[in-house]
């Protein structure tokens, strides 16, 4: 069975999220790693032909599944790098058994899903015990008052800017999430971990970093200067990056459908910093003082793995899941209405 197939089957049920942040520029950053300070020499990545940071190749963050994005309420005070290696090895040996244990009602709570060696996200490793690395606290600041009252009004309406799921309304193709219908998974959807179709792949050119999506099969391409941003909103945004150090920096703008809700003024900043041959630390900070009180970080690991090539994600072809939603609505209502 295919990856797209499974795809349209499980869309808008299945996303298992998984993320973590860094603060605006401006404060002092605090870098989402796994957790511990590091005392080997710092790694310089190679140069490209023209002299960026080369970080080019197949990456994925498969193993980042199910890290919640906030910290538990189990670790008391602890801080992120408070965690023992002992007590993440027992948390990420939890979240594998309780994914096992789920695996049935993947698909839904009726059909199920098939057995796990059809998915990506059971075994995983895990770089950390929770996501979110500012505020220190682990947790997402308060909403504003103004967000506050945005979400209100947004409840009960359609969810065709990327809500919807099991359960919700269906008497339309619109009401359902953009993922459901094959559209994209939005940013930073794209870059979150889920049950399958986690890889990337980025390449570079002189003033320009792309990177494309397994997921929905998206790219995103990232000028690297500080051109205009043009007059639109789009579900990826607008980026611009620029080096500094080591590190790729991306600030995003201009998105059709904002981020947790945000405002049409969210910005995100992205950081991509290579800490191994192998590994970047990921972290995305959330800028937007008319959604959150203050801004938040969080963040991932990312694995570069030559075999994670980037399959076709063809899922309007094979999206039975759009129509036997709607279908399944209609005859509940039938059923319903002969009552």
């Amino acid at each position: 069975m295919s990856r797209q197939w499974l795809g349209a089957g499980v869309v808008g049920a299945a996303v298992v999220m998984a993320m973590a942040a860094t603060p605006e520029a401006g404060q002092q950053t605090r870098t989402a790693t796994a957790a511990r300070p590091a005392t080997a020499k710092p790694y310089v990545p190679p140069r490209t032909p023209w002299g960026d940071p080369d970080i080019q190749g197949g990456w994925t963050n498969v193993s980042e599944n199910g890290i919640p994005m906030e910290k538990p309420g189990n670790l008391g005070e602890k801080q992120l790098e408070e965690i023992e290696d002992a007590e993440l090895a027992d948390l990420i040996r939890e979240r594998n058994e309780r994914a096992a244990a789920n695996a049935a009602g993947i698909g839904g709570r009726e059909t199920g899903a098939g057995p796990t060696h059809w998915y990506e996200h059971y075994n995983v490793k895990n770089s950390r015990a929770w996501m979110v690395s500012d505020p220190p606290d682990g947790r997402i600041p308060p909403l504003t008052a103004a967000a506050q009252a945005r979400t209100t009004a947004g409840r009960g309406r359609g969810a065709g800017g990327g809500g919807g799921g099991e359960g919700g309304r269906a008497d339309s193709w619109l009401d359902r999430s953009l993922y459901d219908r094959c559209i994209t998974r939005g940013f930073p959807g794209s870059m979150t971990p889920a049950i399958y179709g986690n890889a990337y792949d980025i390449t570079q050119a002189p003033g320009v970093v792309a990177i494309r999506y397994e997921m929905i099969h998206e790219t995103r391409i990232i000028p690297l200067d500080n051109s205009p941003k043009p007059n639109a909103r789009t579900h990826m945004g607008v980026a611009r990056g620029h080096w500094e150090g080591d590190t790729l920096v991306v600030e995003s703008t201009n998105f059709r459908a904002p981020f947790r809700n945000g405002s049409p003024n969210l910005r995100l900043v992205e950081r991509f910093k290579p800490v191994a041959k192998d590994k970047i630390e990921w972290s995305l900070t959330v800028i937007d003082p008319e959604t959150w009180t203050k801004p938040w970080t969080y963040g991932m690991q990312l694995t570069q793995d030559p075999e994670q090539t980037l399959f076709e994600y063809a899922c309007h072809e094979g999206n039975y899941a759009m129509r036997n939603i709607l279908s399944a609505a209609r005859a509940e209502e039938a059923a319903a209405g002969k009552k």
